[in-house]
């Protein structure tokens, strides 16, 4: 049984979230603030976390921020906040989708569950060689614990962030677009644009670059993509 962690201010709505989900035959935590969340994530595992905004403590932004760095989990922002840039803030900085209130049960269970099933094909996919390594200048990306090391020293990637180097080194010298890295790699039905690739590679090229300004291993091709240089 899937576990699902609820991080939501509103009983109310936390508790018809819950009664959704549990409907489905998910095991649900509820938590109302995000220092209980990041507590939660530390001492046991969940498969996929339902993250409001508008907490009382930490905002749903800065526990995203923190997920992403201990965590390779799916994480769905819930929030009344239908303004774009939240959007935009919220899918940068590394979730997987972002569902404004209300909502339906349906959608809700939807979109879930369709989470849930890419992740655990993302893992199959990535995963079925086991112990395989790719390794070039010193990069060394382990394909069977999407783990990531530079120079001996490990780097925390986030999910997406994974992802996107993976294919990409998989892929090297070929340039690819920004349109078609987020096809692929957050698919035709993310709530974003091609502008979140952007965002996603800068990222990347701060944990494994020694000068980001000056990228060894990934490359712009102005007017093209990016390409992973080899």
């Amino acid at each position: 049984m899937k576990k699902i962690l609820i991080v939501e201010d509103d009983p109310s709505i936390a508790h018809l979230q819950k009664d959704y989900l549990e409907l489905s035959q998910y095991s649900v935590k509820i938590v109302n603030s995000g220092s209980e969340a990041l507590k939660v994530l530390r001492n046991d595992e969940m498969d996929l976390v339902l993250l409001d905004i508008m907490l009382p403590d930490i905002d749903g932004f800065e526990v995203l921020r923190t997920i992403r760095e201990r965590a390779d989990i799916p994480v769905l922002l819930v929030s009344a906040r239908a303004e774009e840039i939240y959007k935009i803030n919220g899918l940068g900085l590394g979730a997987d989708d972002y569902i404004t209130k209300p909502f339906s049960s349906g959608e809700l269970v939807a979109r879930v569950s369709a989470h849930l099933k890419k992740f655990e094909r993302m893992k199959e996919r990535f995963g079925q060689n086991e112990g395989s390594r790719l390794i070039v200048r010193g990069l060394e990306l382990q394909k069977d614990s999407r783990r990531v090391f530079v120079n001996g020293n490990e780097v925390m990637l986030a999910q997406k962030e994974f992802d996107l180097l993976l294919f990409l080194l998989q892929n090297a010298n070929r340039v690819f677009g920004k349109e078609e890295l987020f096809e692929r790699i957050w698919g035709m039905d993310a709530i974003s644009d091609a502008s979140t690739v952007t965002v996603h590679i800068a990222r990347i090229r701060e944990k494994i670059e020694e000068n980001p300004s000056k990228p060894q291993y990934i490359g712009t091709v102005w007017g093209s993509g990016y390409r992973f240089m080899v």
